[in-house]
């Protein structure tokens, strides 16, 4: 299913028309906070498996000396 630019423009009409801008503006920034929100756990997540991947290193290296 495709979407092009006039069907796109005539779903944000009839949303604006059902919600009025106010609330559109609020979800939009919703939204925009949960995005940046799951980035920031991914990039925490990333860097805790990293330290994790480091540290089972280390011992690895360590119990072969």
């Amino acid at each position: 299913m495709n979407l092009g630019p006039t069907e796109l423009i005539i779903l944000l009409v009839i949303v604006l028309l059902l919600f009025g801008v106010g609330r559109v503006s609020r979800i939009g920034g919703e939204l925009g906070s949960a995005v940046a929100n799951f980035r920031k756990g991914l990039d925490q997540g990333a860097r805790e498996a990293a330290a994790s991947s480091e540290e089972a290193a280390a011992e690895k290296k360590a119990e072969e000396a």
